[in-house]
């Protein structure tokens, strides 16, 4: 959180000399860049997913987790340099490379990478699961029964919470949102006089051109799942609401439609000494992530080019920060179709694991006496983490117990945790 204030104070002592922890002058050729260095770890994860002797529905699982790490690493730590580039920070990190330089060579690398990740998703784990009777279709690929049912899905559930956002004189470009799918269009009015569904006009020939936007909601999952001859099916629901997205306007022609998603800068940049209320500044600092820079904008490859420079341009985002995507942009959806189906195809998933019992404790009774008899070593996950959960309640329940402090990260939705403390 304070890597940029340390990085800002460096730079204000003028310190010329690439150091390590001790003070002693390191040599570039002996260090590899943290940022490089992630990226090939990220690449690791990506191989798994590529690795055939995992079962189908864990390479997905692979595949999704290399996207969300990607998402991250994107919003807190390129933003991070970023923000080190627009202060104009020289200085060269310990592997010898500028911060300019450590974004040309995470560009070229993220490039790549995302090749690999869409070829691996269109080339490897499509087919694959097609052969067990498991499809993601585009809607164009769907037969004339499975249409009716997407449309029909459309009207009943997807029309009534979208709200396409059109863009005038009186009504700027809408906020998107960090990491959220959206729709773009591109109209003709069919009468140049019926302003009804009045958005900003730009000059293509003879014609005039209308936009409009359209985030995709994320209240309902991103596939939309149904039966087919040999198994099941599923469609991203973007691809459903552009099929349909004629009915959501009146007076107008619709000439293309495309694809799109936004990544800010998330990164926290607090000083904790400057800090009065530190608690207070990370809420303020959590609540304007949402109007940070743009530091990538992601479209599908076949965009129109009228459609791409108007996004580029109202986003205010350069060139070199456009990432076209071969495919459904933002592959995490695999993670949810992944826990929707595993148990219905336990053969193409890991088995489960099943913790030993924690040898150093004698059930889970009177946790708190145990361990004050003596210390207790477990070893997670090899055994199970029964003794931790009883703990916690057992001195969430315990009236002497007058506070319980502690980090919870990531914790499931259903954690036991949670509603030991919730007590």
């Amino acid at each position: 959180m304070n890597s940029k204030n340390e990085k800002k104070k460096s730079q204000k002592t003028g310190d010329k000399k690439n150091t390590d922890n001790a003070g002693i002058e390191s040599n570039p050729e002996r260090f590899f860049n943290r940022e490089l260095s992630w990226l090939e770890f990220n690449d690791r994860i990506l191989f798994e997913s590529r690795d055939t002797k995992h079962p189908l529905l864990e390479r997905i699982k692979f595949l999704s987790i290399t996207a969300s790490n990607l998402d991250e690493f994107y919003i807190v730590r390129v933003a991070s340099l970023r923000d080190m580039q627009s202060i104009h920070y020289n200085e060269r990190d310990i592997s010898g490379l500028t911060v300019d330089e450590q974004l040309e060579k995470i560009d070229q690398k993220t490039r790549s990478s995302m090749a690999l990740m869409y070829s691996t998703y269109s080339r490897s784990l499509l087919p694959s699961l097609q052969v067990h009777g498991i499809s993601i279709l585009d809607y164009e690929q769907l037969d004339k029964k499975a249409k009716a049912l997407a449309d029909r899905y459309f009207m009943s559930t997807l029309y009534p919470i979208l709200t396409p956002m059109a863009v005038d004189v009186s009504r700027p470009f809408p906020l998107i949102y960090s990491r959220q799918l959206n729709i773009c269009i591109l109209a003709v009015r069919r009468n140049v006089e019926d302003i009804s569904t009045s958005v900003n006009s730009i000059s293509a020939g003879d014609e005039e051109l209308l936009f409009a936007t359209l985030q995709v909601p994320t209240v309902v999952p991103r596939l939309f799942e149904f039966r087919t001859s040999n198994g099941i099916g599923f469609v991203p629901i973007e691809q459903i609401i552009r099929a349909n997205i004629h009915l959501l306007f009146t007076g107008v022609d619709i000439i293309s439609t495309g694809f799109y998603r936004v990544m800010r800068n998330a990164d926290l940049d607090i000083d904790e000494d400057e800090a009065e209320d530190l608690l207070k500044e990370i809420e303020e600092q959590v609540r304007m992530r949402r109007y940070g820079e743009i530091i990538r904008l992601e479209i599908n490859e076949d965009m129109d080019l009228n459609l791409l420079k108007y996004i580029s341009d109202a986003l205010e985002i350069d060139r070199k920060d456009i990432f076209c995507v071969t495919g459904p942009i933002d592959l995490t959806f695999l993670m949810r179709m992944y826990s929707g189906i595993a148990h219905s195809y336990p053969a193409l998933c890991d088995a489960p694991h099943t913790p030993q019992k924690p040898s150093m404790f004698d059930g889970t009774d009177n946790i708190l006496d145990q361990i004050r008899e003596k210390d207790r070593l477990m070893h997670l996950p090899y055994e199970s983490f029964e003794p931790v959960a009883a703990f916690l309640d057992q001195a969430a329940r315990d009236p002497k117990v007058l506070a319980i402090k502690q980090t919870l990260y990531r914790v499931s939705k259903a954690s036991p945790i949670i509603e030991s403390l919730a007590l």
